[in-house]
C-alpha cells in the first residue's frame, strides 16, 4: 500500500499512561502510520518488572501448585491504572478475568506469555478508535517459527480499508492451531510482517534508544550514533549483541526490500538510524560498528591428516546436533577443526559431546576452553582497506590481549575475534579508537 508506515512501539514506549500518550502523539502526527504493532508494557522503572515476566511467572507457579494470586494481582493493577488514566472505551476486568481463569486451569506457556501483547493490543486499539487485528487469526507458523507463505496474503487481507489497525506483536499460531511466541523481543518480527504483507514505505520500530550506535554506550564512551546501514550489516551487529532490535526482525522486510527505521519515543524528531537493502561504500568509514557476547565454549579438535578424511566436519557437527546445540563459528585448519558455542546454549552437555566426539572420531585430542567473549567488527568497507585485519590485531596487541580466534568471513565484511571474557570491554575501546577514534 503506497505511502503506508507500519509503526512498531516497544515495551518502554508502552510502559505507563505519560508514555501511552507519547505513542499517540507520535501516531497521530503523520497519518501513514496506520498499522500499529505493540509490545506488552515493559519496566517503568529499575525496580519494576515487565509484564511478560510476570504472565511467565504466574504460569510457572500454576505448574507448581502455587497461588498466583498476588503475581497476578500486580499485573491487573498495571492494566487497570492504564485503563483509567488514559479513559480507555474497554472492559478490561472482563479481559483479565477471562486471563486469570485460562492461566488457571493451565494454560499453555505461550498462551499465558501472549497475553500482555493481547491486552495491549485490544486497549490500544479501543483508545486510538482503531480495527484490532488478532494475530491467531493472520500469522501463521511452522513448528520451529518459520512463517508459513500463507500468513502475507490472509494479514493483507484483514488490513484493507480505511483508518487504522492494531496488531499484537510476539505470537501467531502453529500448524496445530495453538498460540505460539516467538523469541523474546519478537515483537519486532510481527512488525516486519506486517510491513511485508502490505507493502508498506517504511516499517518504523520505535524504542527508548535513537537507533544504533558504533559500539555498546555502556562500553564506549559516547559512541557515534549510526545514521545508516545495510540489513547484512544490521544481522551481524544484532546477532553478536547489539539488542536494539531483534535479529530475526529484518528477514521479511528484506526480501521486500521495505527499510527499517529505529526511532526513539522519548525523542521523536531526533536522530535515528535507517537499515536499507544497500548503501554506497565510503572510503572513510571503513567500521559500521563493534558488538560482542561473553561466555561462549570453545571445543578445539586436533587429529592427524583430518584434511583427507571425508565427512570429518560433517561427523563433528552432527553430534552438536544431536544433542541440541547449535554452533556459532567453526574456524578450521588442516589437522584440526574447532566449534565455538554458547555456553547458554550448551548448557551441562559439555562432557557428553566430549565423550562423543571420541567415540565417534577418535581424535588425537580435544580441549575446551571456556569463557571467551567474541567479538565482531562489522562494516562493508572493510573489503577496501589494506592491512585491516593487522591494524585490528597490532591494536588489541598494544593492550596485551591474547587472541584464541581470528576468523574473517569469505564477504570480507566481519572479522570475528575470540578472546577471555576478562579482556572484553578493553577489547572493544582498542578496536574503536583503531578504527573511530577517542570516544
Amino acid at each position: 500500500m503506497k505511502g503506508l508506515h507500519v509503526a512498531k512501539f516497544g515495551g518502554t514506549s508502552l510502559a505507563d499512561a505519560a508514555q501511552w500518550r507519547k505513542v499517540r502523539a507520535i501516531i497521530e502526527a503523520d497519518p501513514r502510520r496506520r498499522i500499529i504493532v505493540v509490545s506488552a508494557p515493559g519496566k517503568r522503572d529499575a525496580r519494576d518488572q515487565k509484564i511478560t515476566d510476570l504472565l511467565l511467572l504466574c504460569h510457572e507457579m500454576i505448574e507448581n501448585g502455587i497461588d498466583m494470586e498476588p503475581v497476578f494481582a500486580k499485573i491487573r493493577e498495571r492494566f487497570l491504572t492504564l485503563a483509567r488514566e488514559l479513559n480507555v472505551p474497554l472492559d478490561c476486568t472482563a479481559l483479565l478475568d477471562d486471563i486469570e481463569k485460562r492461566i488457571r486451569k493451565h494454560a499453555s506457556r505461550d498462551f499465558t506469555a501472549s497475553r500482555g501483547e493481547y491486552l495491549t493490543g485490544k486497549m490500544m486499539a479501543a483508545w486510538l478508535g482503531a480495527t484490532y487485528i488478532e494475530p491467531a487469526d493472520a500469522i501463521f507458523l511452522h513448528d520451529d517459527l518459520r512463517i508459513m507463505p500463507a500468513t502475507y496474503p490472509r494479514l493483507a487481507e484483514l488490513l484493507e480499508g480505511p483508518g487504522r489497525f492494531v496488531i499484537p506483536g510476539f505470537y501467531g499460531k502453529n500448524e496445530r492451531g495453538r498460540i505460539t511466541t516467538f523469541s523474546r523481543g519478537g515483537s519486532d518480527i510481527t512488525g516486519s510482517i506486517a510491513a511485508r504483507a502490505v507493502h508498506a514505505d517504511v516499517y518504523e520500530n520505535w524504542t527508548d534508544v535513537s537507533g544504533f550506535f558504533m559500539a555498546d554506550p555502556r562500553i564506549v564512551k559516547n559512541p557515534k550514533h549510526i545514521a545508516e546501514l545495510t540489513y547484512k550489516e544490521l544481522r551481524e551487529l544484532a546477532y553478536m549483541g547489539a539488542n536494539v532490535l531483534h535479529d530475526e526482525a529484518i528477514f521479511p522486510v528484506r526480501d521486500a526490500k521495505i527499510p527499517i527505521e529505529i526511532r526513539n519515543t522519548n525523542d521523536p524528531h531526533g536522530a535515528f538510524t535507517r537499515i536499507v537493502p544497500s548503501r554506497p561504500t565510503d572510503p572513510s568509514r571503513v567500521v559500521t560498528g563493534i558488538a560482542g557476547r561473553k561466555d561462549f565454549v570453545l571445543f578445539q579438535i586436533e587429529k592427524d591428516l583430518m584434511n583427507k578424511m571425508v565427512g570429518f566436519g560433517r561427523r563433528v557437527l552432527q553430534i552438536f546436533e544431536s544433542y541440541g546445540v547449535s554452533y556459532d563459528h567453526s574456524p578450521t585448519g588442516i589437522d584440526n577443526m574447532s566449534v565455538v558455542v554458547r555456553a547458554d546454549n550448551l548448557g551441562d552437555k559439555e562432557e557428553l559431546i566430549v565423550e562423543e566426539i571420541k567415540r565417534v572420531l577418535e581424535p588425537d585430542s580435544v580441549e575446551v576452553i571456556r569463557d571467551l567473549a567474541i567479538i565482531a567488527t562489522v562494516g562493508q568497507g572493510m573489503i577496501h582497506c589494506v592491512g585491516f585485519a593487522g591494524r585490528l590485531c597490532t591494536a588489541l596487541a598494544r593492550e596485551g590481549i591474547n587472541l584464541r580466534i581470528i576468523d574473517l568471513g569469505a564477504s570480507e565484511d566481519n572479522m570475528i575475534v575470540g578472546i577471555n571474557n576478562e579482556h572484553y570491554e578493553c577489547a572493544i575501546n582498542a578496536i574503536y579508537r583503531e578504527f573511530v577514534g577517542d570516544p
